[in-house]
């Protein structure tokens, strides 16, 4: 299991996460397909190639989900209760077919659950950035994760 009971965690801890993934033509096209997005600036190169971005912008939800994705092995892998929330979700760049992304966390918040003695909350601050060090999606996400068994 990698990842962190509740109380392993402290404020300010800092993950570089090492699995990085280049964004393919085929995964912006499932996902966007499958999610039943009709947006043309996804799926259409000739209509794309008219936007101020002279190409296919990839599914701002795909960069979303590839975000915590990214980050789920050294978080909250095997000591998941749930998920409890996202909130700030921001896109500041596009991500385009081809670009290289990785994720770094930082924990904001921590506290003991009311309803439950036996898990705590924990904030994460996640920033994805492209191979030219843009921040391309950053969100927080609130989790519920067990407590250390003793």
């Amino acid at each position: 299991m990698a990842g962190r009971y509740f109380d392993e965690w402290t404020v300010g801890d800092r993950i570089a996460h090492e699995i990085r993934r280049t964004v393919t033509e085929t995964d912006n096209l499932l996902f966007t397909t499958l999610s039943h997005n009709p947006q043309p600036l996804h799926l259409d190169a000739d209509y794309a190639a008219g936007t101020e971005f002279g190409r296919i912008v990839v599914n701002g939800t795909f960069t979303f989900a590839l975000t915590v994705g990214l980050s789920v092995g050294d978080t909250t892998l095997g000591t998941l209760v749930a998920n409890l929330g996202y909130d700030k979700v921001t896109m500041p760049k596009p991500v385009f077919i081809g670009d290289t992304l990785r994720v770094e966390t930082e924990v904001t918040e921590l506290r003991r659950s009311n309803s439950r003695p036996d898990a705590g909350i924990v904030t994460f601050k996640h920033i994805t950035l492209n191979q030219r060090n843009e921040i391309v999606c950053q969100c927080l996400r609130t989790a519920m994760l067990q407590v250390k068994p003793s």
